[in-house]
């Protein structure tokens, strides 16, 4: 087996490291980690989802990180909290990321004189820091990134190769962004006169907060005035697009496609489910969740769940979909009526 990560640790090495509870020979010796389909004779794998189980009969891993209501009598497992997050866990402990990480200053970097680079920062080969940037420690920028004059960037980041993140921004600290995002390009502002469209210069700024995490190819606008801002703890999916004056809150998530219009307010919590789209200058409120596709052209109250365009509520969307699918039926029942209609009128005259 040629497993991507290699283990190579007892089950009972690996019960002590989630702080899980074993059942079954504790000396079985794992060399790599997999999905419950795909896993090898060696492999450890987790089941989630109750709904999955039926796999587990067929699945060739040695053994399975288990919840603590589904108990498996037949395999090696081990019984945690949460089969998924201890899976993740047991690979941010063994993976060896220090392989692919830059390391140190590449000679190829092009670094202002005036720039202040903190202790233990990397950066790699072909990466620009211009005037007045600022880096916290430990904060790793990849090949290929560019950062503008005067932006400040926190400690623990990492930036993926061809990152553009443009000038007077602020980054705060353990903040991820993946390969081809762009964070601070102009806003979207012009104003017709006399039949042309005139820029209007978007001066303001972004402020992305600690723990943020960004996705490839996502574009972040800069406000026109005053700021766009992504509160603490948000993970922002592939292909997302934030227009100016937007203000995230904490621990939001926005899936890939996703596009939100200018001055939008996203309160703490809120779910953006793929590809849907926000109308700009309304609000979102604490908790409220917009499935796939949604297209909210209006604001939405705390701790709801809306569907559709223009989105309504989840569950009269539902209704109105069921409605939708009878139309034909409706059209058809709606015909018959009117030829019924249409003969007693004339058996009357």
């Amino acid at each position: 087996m040629d497993a991507a990560i290699r283990v190579d640790k007892t089950l009972a090495e690996i019960a002590t490291m989630v702080g899980g509870r074993l059942v079954g020979d504790k000396r079985i010796l794992i060399k790599g980690l997999s999905g419950i389909k795909e896993a090898q004779d060696g492999d450890l794998t987790f089941l989630a989802n109750i709904k999955y189980a039926p796999l587990v009969k067929d699945t060739k891993a040695s053994a399975i990180l288990v919840g603590k209501d589904n108990r498996l009598s037949d395999k090696p497992h081990i019984i945690v909290d949460n089969p998924s997050y201890a899976f993740a866990l047991i690979i941010k402990k063994i993976l060896k990321t220090e392989d692919y990480l830059p390391k140190g200053i590449h000679p190829t970097a092009v670094i202002a004189s005036d720039a202040m680079i903190g202790k233990a920062v990397a950066i790699g080969p072909h990466a620009v820091i211009e005037s007045k940037v600022t880096i916290g420690d430990g904060t790793r920028i990849s090949a290929g990134c560019y950062i503008g004059h005067a932006t400040s960037i926190g400690r623990d980041c990492f930036f993926y190769p061809n990152v553009t993140i443009r000038e007077r921004l602020h980054i705060g600290n353990s903040v991820i962004i993946h390969s081809g995002s762009v964070i601070g390009a102009d806003g979207f502002g012009f104003e017709l006169v006399e039949g042309i469209r005139e820029k209007i210069p978007q001066i303001g700024t972004v402020i992305i907060e600690d723990d943020v995490e960004i996705g490839a190819n996502t574009t972040i606008d800069r406000a026109r005035f005053d700021k766009t801002q992504i509160g603490q703890g948000t993970k922002i999916d592939n292909l997302v697009q934030i227009g100016h004056n937007v203000l995230i809150g904490k621990n939001c998530i926005i899936v890939a496609g996703v596009g939100i219009a200018g001055s939008v307010v996203l309160k703490d919590g809120v779910i953006l489910a793929g590809q849907s789209g926000v109308a700009g200058h309304i609000t979102i409120g604490e908790g409220a969740i917009a499935t796939a596709q949604a297209g909210v052209t209006r604001s939405v109250p705390p701790g709801t769940t809306v569907s559709g365009f223009p989105a309504m509520d989840h569950g009269d969307f539902k209704k109105a979909h069921i409605n939708f699918k009878r139309l034909p039926l409706y059209v058809k029942e709606i015909k018959e009526l009117a030829k019924r209609v249409e003969a007693l009128e004339k058996k009357i005259k």
